[in-house]
């Protein structure tokens, strides 16, 4: 059993990484950043003859919020797309509601009215486009011939195979009308500035919600390889095939994006270095593990275990703190997300190897949904594992079926903060007094 004061230690170190998760959530605050660089951009909304208005995204209410009153004067006409969790009626603004992970009827209603105002676009106006993260399942506009059922088997199947986040848009620009760039080729006519909330390791335009205003960042054929590279080649619905083979019969030049002006307005990076700068105040070591964390969820809790056993031996306080995206290989018919499973996977590993000192370990997505589930993640300690099981639960069983949810929930280690009006990938955040 615990003694109090290591009771007191783990309920001090759970209070500071939420905060610090929050800290990082906040820095990326979507409407104070569409504010800063509306605040520049003057100049050509003074200039623009009419401003249509297109959100999509998590972040697209406040987004769509922060930019009216800049563009009120000129606008022509504004819509914006998000999920069912930060939806919100702006004055003004047509809002639809979507769906995510994967995409919905209302994501197809949403990629409509979208295209239609892209179309709309005329010689002398500005198209002002809003990005944030969930984007590209937000807005499903199927290439001619595909039906919506056949583009959620196809994010079903990426997202369940492993595939990075790049890898999963490169080949989600294969079968859209907006995607890829296409969405910028719609309104060619226009001026296009688009402002982008990144949640994608180094903020490539291309890939944020599958780059429908950017010159895409992977080729046809680097997208078919991932096809093959994961095995889904065979597998397809036959229209989605026959897609593919229109596509090699038919490879078009590649259109030009001088009317384009896209920037990156928040992102992982910034969130990271908010929660670093912040944990400061408390720990005077800070060590970043990476970058940006990728690679199989299995692989990253085994990293990051490592290093905290190995920091466990310095004196003093130390944050371990990381941003990214980890991948999952889903095996089983559980409930969780990646971020529930890496706290459950370092919780386990804790078991073999203890790290030495009291520690909080905190994996929580930004937008404060992690998988098709209402938690941001997980928040363990080094008891987790033991009240799991003192209550009924099997965690290595669980995390066999890929049920990270109901392991964390049994033992009260869910991260649950609701939705956050922003997303810039994930958080992780390692405290040890």
């Amino acid at each position: 059993m615990q003694s109090d004061c290591s009771v007191s230690a783990l309920v001090k170190l759970r209070q500071q990484a939420t905060a610090l998760f929050r800290e990082g959530i906040a820095a990326s605050d979507p409407e104070q950043a569409v504010i800063s660089v509306l605040e520049t951009r003057l100049d050509d909304i003074a200039a623009a003859k009419r401003v249509i208005l297109i959100a999509f995204g998590k972040a697209a209410c406040p987004m769509a919020r922060a930019a009216l009153p800049f563009v009120a004067g000129k606008l022509h006409s504004a819509c914006a797309v998000t999920n069912s969790e930060n939806l919100a009626e702006i004055a003004g603004v047509e809002v639809i509601s979507g769906g995510h992970p994967l995409p919905d009827e209302g994501s197809v209603k949403g990629a409509d009215a979208i295209e239609a105002a892209a179309r709309a676009a005329a010689p002398g106006d500005l198209v002002l486009v809003l990005v944030s993260g969930g984007g590209s399942a937000l807005t499903c506009a199927p290439a001619p011939g595909i039906a919506l059922a056949d583009k959620i088997t196809l994010n079903d199947m990426l997202i369940r195979c492993g595939a990075e986040i790049s890898e999963i848009n490169a080949v989600r620009q294969l079968f859209s009308r907006l995607k890829g760039g296409r969405l910028a080729q719609l309104a060619a006519r226009a001026k296009v500035l688009s402002l982008i909330l990144s949640d994608v390791p180094g903020d490539d335009v291309g890939t944020i919600a599958s780059g429908p205003t950017a010159r895409p960042s992977a080729t046809q054929a680097e997208a078919l390889a991932v096809l093959d590279r994961y095995s889904l080649n065979n597998i397809l619905p036959p229209a989605l095939k026959a897609h593919l083979g229109q596509l090699v019969d038919n490879a078009q030049a590649p259109a030009t994006f001088d009317h384009v002006d896209n920037i990156v307005i928040g992102s992982n990076g910034i969130s990271l270095q908010r929660v670093m700068s912040s944990a400061e105040a408390n720990y005077p070591v800070v060590v970043k593990a990476d970058d940006w964390l990728s690679g199989d969820v299995s692989d990253v809790a085994k990293t990051l275990h490592r290093m905290a056993v190995f920091a466990a031996n310095q004196r003093g306080p130390v944050a371990i703190v990381a941003g990214g995206e980890p991948t999952v290989r889903v095996a089983g018919n559980g409930k969780g997300g990646r971020n529930q499973e890496l706290a459950l996977r370092f919780a386990l590993l804790n078991e073999w190897t203890s790290i030495k000192r009291p520690w909080v370990f905190l994996s929580g997505g930004t937008d404060g949904r992690d998988g098709p589930t209402d938690a941001a993640g997980g928040i363990v300690d080094p008891g987790s594992t033991t009240w799991m099981r003192k209550l009924g639960c099997n965690p290595v069983a669980l995390l066999q079926n890929n049920d990270s949810y109901h392991a964390l929930a049994s033992s009260g280690d869910l991260l649950m903060t609701g939705a956050t009006g922003t997303n810039v990938a994930d958080l992780q955040i390692l405290l040890m007094q």
